[in-house]
């Protein structure tokens, strides 16, 4: 026999009634981003998703996952977290819509050290606006709380996304051809890429962000720097899906790590290469700052950050200004940005 109180799981740092107080939080706002094919709500063991049959004829389903990386770091130390949950369902839709593909559904993977309910709803909510904005459907997902893997209230982010395109309709830059026009969709700040980087900077330039930007924490315009970098990553989908179904698109890339210089490349076939004119857009001054303080090489910069231009799209020369108002009237700008000839080296940025 012994005294010893018996052991309990929120003993071992493990609270079920946090993670079941959060489910019946998020519950409401999981509501707002429900398409007509999922079955039922969260809270089943799996997802049930109806694959909309009437729609398509040869259906292809597409997949992406991704995280948000380093750049949660900057949103725990600064409390600032509703963005993030936006930045990992574009990270992933992003990369579907690429492929031509409409969104489907979303899942998502939240791992802490401690359950803060307040924040973790902070976080779903942004992941809810993101799947709004994109037009998939939140379909579940998994809190996981593991003291000892993650220090304190940290948490990381996982995110899954699955599309669906016609067979006939995938985009994979196969029909880019010599003398393409390459349209520049303007990114909202780095997006979830280069952070690992960017943190450096601020901590050899002896930027102390603090909970709100910090005195030292502001750009030349007077925006506070941890707003410019936290700012949400865009999401190109709804646009895009109106442009695809009005003109061809020979090719489409997400600029996310790899920066222009290796993600542009994955969509063009062999013998030929893209020639960039960097005056063709404005770049954030954020960029300028980053690279005046790390001093940064143009070669580094071009491959770490986007630069400006979250997504590049191929079509043809005549399609070009058609495809800018399209665009337009989405919502989305776009700008010529540079062309496709024949060549061996990528990406070529003049």
């Amino acid at each position: 026999m012994t005294d010893r109180a018996p052991a309990t799981y929120r003993d071992a740092g493990v609270d079920i009634d946090a993670g079941e107080e959060l489910v019946e939080r998020i519950k409401p706002g999981v509501k707002r981003s429900l398409r007509r094919e999922v079955l039922g709500g969260i809270g089943g063991f799996g997802a049930l998703v109806e694959v909309p049959l009437d729609r398509y004829r040869k259906p292809v389903l597409v997949s992406g996952t991704d995280g948000v990386g380093t750049k949660l770091r900057l949103a725990i130390d600064t409390g600032q977290h509703d963005g993030v949950g936006i930045d990992l369902v574009a990270m992933c839709v992003n990369d579907v819509v690429v492929q031509g593909a409409e969104p489907l559904f979303f899942l998502d993977y939240y791992a802490t050290g401690k359950l803060e309910v307040e924040v973790a709803a902070r976080v779903v909510n942004g992941i809810v606006e993101g799947c709004v904005q994109a037009g998939c459907a939140l379909v579940g997902g998994e809190t996981a709380e593991m003291p000892g893997m993650y220090h304190g209230a940290d948490y990381d982010l996982a995110g899954f996304c699955v599309g669906i395109v016609e067979k006939d309709a995938i985009i994979d830059g196969s029909r880019t051809v010599d003398g393409d026009v390459v349209l520049g969709l303007p990114s909202s700040g780095p997006h979830s890429n280069g952070f690992s980087l960017i943190r450096k900077i601020l901590a050899t330039a002896g930027v102390d962000l603090g909970t709100s930007g910090g005195d030292r924490g502001a750009l030349v315009d007077g925006s506070p720097l941890v707003q410019r970098l936290l700012a949400p990553t865009r999401i190109y989908v709804k646009p895009l899906l109106a442009l695809i179904a009005a003109l061809p698109v020979h090719g489409l890339a997400h600029i996310t790590g790899g920066g222009l210089v290796d993600n542009i490349p994955r969509v063009i076939p062999e013998g030929l290469e893209v020639r960039l004119e960097r005056r063709a857009w404005p770049r954030e001054p954020l960029f300028d700052w980053l690279q005046s303080a790390g001093h940064v090489a143009d070669g580094e910069m071009y491959r770490v950050f986007n630069c400006g231009i979250g997504m590049t799209v191929q079509v043809a020369a005549g399609d070009a200004e058609r495809a800018i108002e399209l665009l337009a009237a989405a919502g989305q700008e776009a700008m010529i940005i540079g062309d496709v000839r024949p060549g061996s080296r990528g990406v070529v940025i003049s």
